[in-house]
């Protein structure tokens, strides 16, 4: 059984409101703003009983309309990048904004991330929903999208629809950035993380997949057994992982990724429909960013798992495909399993 509050988080310098609703059972308590959908705060218990806020965040809205990295937000129309922000649809090209070197990142210069959304509160969590319009940040097709939150005991899930005019690239996930520690801990060393991946997708300079799919196997990607991951980045990769693990293909409900953090005996399994999952270790993070309790937020302070379909699939023939078409519904759901070893 869940309780769903809500109170007003905030104005924004037009005068909207921004509402926050705060979802609770037993074991986990969240907050989501109807600004991008974001999870301002979500607290699960240690081994002792004690209550713990996981994920990166701000206090006051002003942190949150200040640019920021996407702490907690509804990233689209297409999370992840685009390679030089071009794609062409039956013969027509498109030409997005470009904000992240010379690629198309989460969205645009403007994303859902930036969005405040409708929102409608339901029997154990909440509804957000927007709509799109035909060329807002280049898309074509005027997109309706609904994301729901709901809290079941301690599972949280996600789920993500949309309908559209034109056929258009869809790709929508959300950016938490967890610490299992809590969030405002300096590193996430002592995690062990795992991810029900075979394969990987190596990419460019940029970021962007390079087209080859290819396999863990004897590589510094092989997370199919639980890793530590100081002893991963520290030894093998030096920057940290910011890479699209390949998953089930079935659209059922999968097995995604598991993080163990041991000396709080918080554990997170997270399972999903999509096919893929971008993990990141917060590489371009540096301390700047003043957090939630006067926090500050240093590279590799946290770790992201954006379960999604795979970067710059738009313009990759041998990727999922990326394309929604009128009278089809994009329909995804990711779920957030929070226990104690």
């Amino acid at each position: 059984m869940s309780v769903v509050s809500s109170d007003v988080f905030g104005t924004l310098p037009d005068g909207r409101l921004v509402h926050r609703f705060t979802l609770r059972s037993d074991s986990v308590r969240l907050s989501v703003l109807s600004l991008g959908g974001i999870i301002t705060s979500l607290e699960t218990r240690d081994r002792q009983g004690e209550l713990a806020d996981i994920v990166l965040g701000f206090d006051h809205l002003q942190g949150y309309i200040n640019k920021h990295p996407y702490f907690g937000a509804v990233v689209g129309r297409v999370a992840n990048r685009i390679a030089e922000g071009k794609f062409s649809i039956d013969g027509k090209e498109y030409q997005l904004p470009i904000n992240n070197g010379p690629n198309s990142l989460h969205g645009g210069l403007k994303g859902f991330d930036k969005m405040l959304w409708t929102s409608e509160i339901l029997s154990n969590g909440v509804r957000l929903s927007m709509t799109s319009a035909d060329g807002e940040e280049g898309y074509p097709g005027e997109l309706k999208v609904w994301v729901t939150y709901s809290l079941d005991g301690a599972v949280l899930a996600i789920n993500y629809k949309a309908q559209t005019t034109k056929t258009t690239p869809v790709n929508l996930t959300n950016h938490s950035y967890f610490n299992l520690a809590g969030h405002g801990f300096p590193n996430i060393y002592d995690h062990e993380v795992s991810i029900e991946a075979e394969n990987y997708l190596p990419v460019d300079k940029t970021s962007i997949p390079t087209g080859e799919i290819t396999s863990v196997e004897n590589t510094n990607f092989d997370l199919r057994n639980l890793v530590v991951l100081g002893d991963q980045i520290a030894n093998k990769l030096a920057g940290g992982f910011d890479h699209n693990f390949c998953l089930n293909f079935s659209k059922q409900r999968s097995p995604c990724a598991r993080v163990y953090h041991r000396p709080s005996g918080r554990l997170l399994e997270i399972e999903t429909t999509q096919p893929g999952v971008q993990f990141y270790t917060a590489n371009f993070l540096d301390g700047s960013l003043k957090g939630k309790g006067g926090a500050t937020y240093p590279k590799h302070s946290a770790f992201c798992l954006e379960t999604q379909n795979w970067p710059d699939a738009v313009n990759k023939a041998n990727f999922p495909d990326a394309l929604l078409r009128p009278g089809e519904e994009y329909d995804h759901t990711t779920w957030f399993k929070f226990s104690v070893l």
